[in-house]
C-alpha cells in the first residue's frame, strides 16, 4: 500500500485528476450545508447582475445567484452519475462475469445482448423514456445506466477470461470449487482493479450524458439546478452575459477532465506492465 501510494503521488495524470475530483466532490458536499443563497430563490431586481461581492458569479436572467447553481448542480451531477454508474456496474459486471464463468451459448447471449444494448445511447433511451414517462432526473439515470451496461458486461468478461486461463484456476477446479465460488474468491478479486478504472472513466462520460440530457430539456427539471439546464437558459443571453454559459461549462469540463485523469492514473498505476515502463 505505502508503495502505491508513492507511485501515486509521483504520477501526475493521478495526481491532477485527484485534485480536480475533490474539488467537484467539495463542491458537492459544501451544497449540503451551504451557499451563499438558494438555488431556487428568485430576485427580478438583481437578474442579469455581473459578479460581484454580493454575488460571486453574478445572477441569472431569473435573478438566482449562479454560485448557488453551480455548487448544487455538482450535487445533482454526481448523484446522477453514480447511480447511473453503479446500476451499469453491477449488471454488466454480474452478467460479464456469468459469461466467462459459463462460456458456451449463456457467453454468447449475454455477448448479444451487450450488441443489441449499444443500439440505444443515453440519448436516445432517454428520448424513448421522456416519450413515456416525461423527463425526469430517474429517465436520465435509467438512460445512462442502460448505456453502462454493455460496458461493463465487456470489459468484465475480457477481463474474467483471462483470469479464468490461469493455473490456480485449474488448482482451485482440482480442489473441488464450484464456478460460484471461484468466480468469487479468485475472478473478482483479481479484476477488481480494472472495474474501477472502468466505473471512474464511466463517471467521466455520465456526467456529461447527464449535463447534455439536461440541456435538451430531457433530464433533470426545475427547479432542481443542473449544469446542462443552466447553459440551455443561458444560449439564449450569450452574448449579453455570456459568464452565465462560460461557468456551469467550466464546472462541466473540471468534473470531467478530473475523472478521465483520474482513471488514466488508475490505469496506469494497476497495470504492472505499465508500471515498468513508468
Amino acid at each position: 500500500m505505502s508503495s502505491f501510494i508513492k507511485r501515486a503521488f509521483k504520477h501526475r495524470s493521478f495526481v491532477v485528476g485527484a485534485v480536480l475530483t475533490g474539488f467537484v466532490l467539495g463542491m458537492a458536499l459544501l451544497s449540503l450545508v451551504w451557499t451563499p443563497y438558494s438555488p431556487t430563490a428568485i430576485n427580478i431586481r438583481h437578474r442579469m447582475a455581473m459578479p460581484s461581492a454580493d454575488y460571486w458569479l453574478g445572477t441569472d436572467s431569473f435573478g438566482r445567484d449562479v454560485l448557488s447553481l453551480i455548487l448544487a448542480g455538482a450535487q445533482n451531477s454526481l448523484t446522477v452519475g453514480l447511480l447511473a454508474v453503479g446500476g451499469g456496474l453491477a449488471l454488466g459486471s454480474a452478467l460479464g462475469l456469468l459469461a466467462a464463468a459459463r462460456r458456451g451459448w449463456i457467453e454468447e447471449l449475454v455477448m448479444r445482448f451487450a450488441d443489441f444494448t449499444f443500439a440505444f445511447p443515453a440519448i436516445l433511451s432517454a428520448i424513448m423514456l421522456a416519450a413515456i414517462f416525461g423527463p425526469s432526473t430517474m429517465n436520465s439515470v435509467v438512460a445512462i445506466a442502460i448505456f453502462n451496461i454493455p460496458v461493463f458486461a465487456r470489459v468484465v468478461r475480457g477481463s474474467a477470461n483471462a483470469i479464468w486461463a490461469r493455473d490456480y484456476i485449474l488448482a482451485a477446479r482440482s480442489a473441488g470449487k464450484g464456478s460460484f465460488r471461484i468466480t468469487i474468491e479468485h475472478v473478482l478479486p483479481n479484476i477488481l482493479a480494472v472495474i474501477v478504472v472502468q466505473a471512474t472513466i464511466q463517471f467521466a462520460l455520465a456526467i456529461l450524458a447527464e449535463a447534455a440530457l439536461s440541456y435538451l430539456g430531457l433530464g433533470t427539471q426545475p427547479p432542481t439546478p443542473s449544469w446542462g439546464r443552466m447553459l440551455n437558459e443561458a444560449q439564449a443571453l450569450v452574448f449579453r452575459t455570456p459568464f452565465l454559459a462560460v461557468f456551469p461549462g467550466f464546472a462541466i469540463a473540471i468534473a470531467v477532465l478530473g475523472f478521465n485523469l483520474l482513471g488514466d492514473g488508475l490505469r496506469d498505476l494497476t497495470d504492472p506492465r505499465l508500471s515498468r515502463q513508468r
